[in-house]
């Protein structure tokens, strides 16, 4: 009898452990079980963007406000544009914000940080940001630095 409870402690902690570290996954990695609900799209085009994906966050002043829920490319114009949801409780982006693909650390993930302009008129569901930034790609940089150097 003591070695089946003792079995049954160490199934039950075993368990335990598992879903610990199914929840510290889900946090580090961004996901979430339940959809954040309302908010509002909004879009931008960019001619590179860099290593962005779906899921990356909006930021404004270091502050996420959203995220990326898609990315395309518009045939027309044949630039990147980018859907991005944005919480309900920031209703005060004017329609000459800017946003500008950023990254976090030397070479970590990118996001999107957006700055507000100032423009009485706010963005609403299913408006476009037109003044963008797109990413720094780090090997063209190196590129660029290295034909200087060579041409010097």
């Amino acid at each position: 009898m003591r070695m089946r409870t003792m079995e049954i402690s160490v199934g039950f902690l075993m368990l335990a452990g598992f879903l610990a570290l199914v929840v510290l996954a889900l946090n580090v990695s961004g996901l979430n079980l339940s959809d954040q609900g309302g908010g509002y799209k909004v879009y931008a085009r960019f001619d590179n963007i860099g290593g962005l994906t779906p899921r990356a966050k909006v930021a404004m002043s270091g502050v996420q406000i959203g995220e990326v829920t898609a990315i395309r490319l518009d045939p027309q114009m044949l630039m990147a544009e980018v859907e991005m949801k944005i919480r309900d409780d920031v209703d005060f982006l004017s329609t000459d914000s800017s946003a500008q693909i950023l990254t976090s650390g030397l070479l970590g993930e990118q996001y999107i940080g957006i700055t507000s302009g100032a423009e009485d008129e706010m963005l609403a569901d299913g408006d476009r940001i037109s003044d963008t930034q797109s990413a720094l790609v780090l090997e063209d940089l190196i590129g660029k630095f290295l034909f200087n150097e060579v041409s010097d």
